[in-house]
């Protein structure tokens, strides 16, 4: 019996592991999306408005540039979250003692809870490794990730404490992008119910109604995603965090929104904007290394 439940779990970890497979997929159907909806936006309708002259001219020159640009920072956002690491648990990496707290020897304890964040070393029995503080193991990853959110199979990758910022941007600008390109092939797609001739082939025609359709969908998809993003951001907890941990209104990493928000994003504002971080943000906010976390001093020796 014992036995049967060994193999149980070692083949969901494989049905876990065989996720990965969907990577290259995910990059194509995203750039498939992006295609659908430049062939229609710039070759197809707006591209030859340029040449019409008047209003019209301007109008198409207006979309393609915001198009272009949000499609840019889109891209960057994109492949900046794919390609970042979330951050792994250093090879023995040790916990820091605490003095203050009394933690003189805070590896003497005979079990490590799982889930503690209360001032107690935590272990990972899959890896065999110490965890640091809002650490998770990822079964698709094999391996516990800093800070981790969740794993995502649109970016082929985890979301953890070094590319969530890029992660959240590539929303952003997803939300931004699909919601011009819907907009502005509106009027295209109300023209299919009208009784009047439309212009251009049968293709170009199919390409309008499809871009239409899936910008749509998107748009209203990832604007439920990101108003979820927001709120997490604002009480500087995860997705993990806030359905398995934050059971009680003091959340002791909830430090105000604008320093919550600092967490994620850093304090330059020049960079809010940008899937990167400057070398003094990095090197002055411990979270953005995932190892460290501050937190509210007087909740500091409270369990959760």
């Amino acid at each position: 019996m014992h036995r049967s439940g060994a193999v149980m779990a070692w083949n969901v970890f494989k049905f876990c592991t065989a996720l990965r497979g969907l990577g290259s997929i995910m990059i194509l159907l995203v750039l498939g999306v992006v295609g659908v909806s430049y062939y229609a936006v710039v070759i197809t309708n707006y591209g030859p408005g340029l040449a019409a002259g008047g209003l019209d001219s301007l109008i198409a020159f207006v979309v393609l540039i915001f198009f272009h640009c949000l499609l840019v920072m889109l891209l960057w956002s994109y492949f900046t979250a794919v390609f970042t690491d979330p951050g792994g648990v250093p090879p023995n990496w040790r916990p820091e003692a605490d003095e203050e707290r009394g933690d003189n020897d805070p590896l003497t304890a005979t079990e490590y809870p799982p889930d503690s964040e209360n001032g107690r070393v935590r272990y990972c029995r899959k890896c065999n490794q110490l965890k640091p503080p809002r650490c998770h193991h990822c079964s698709v990853c094999g391996r516990c990730i800093l800070k981790m959110d969740h794993h995502c199979v649109w970016v082929v990758n985890c979301v953890g404490a070094l590319n969530y910022k890029h992660f959240l941007l590539f929303l952003f600008y997803t939300f931004l992008e699909t919601s011009l390109v819907t907009l502005s092939l509106l009027p295209h797609f109300i023209a299919f119910f009208s009784e009047g001739e439309i212009p251009g082939t049968p293709g170009t025609l199919a390409t309008t109604f499809l871009a239409f359709v899936l910008n749509l969908a998107f748009a209203l998809s990832v604007m439920g995603f990101l108003v979820m993003h927001i709120s997490l951001v604002a009480g500087n907890t995860t997705t993990i965090e806030a359905y398995e941990k934050k059971t009680t209104p003091k959340w002791r990493y909830d430090l105000g929104r604008n320093r919550n928000f600092e967490q994620v994003f850093g304090t330059d504002k020049k960079y809010w904007f940008l899937p990167a971080y400057t070398e003094e943000d990095l090197r002055r906010i411990p979270a953005l290394q995932g190892l460290e976390y501050p937190s509210k001093p007087d909740l500091d020796s409270e369990e959760f």
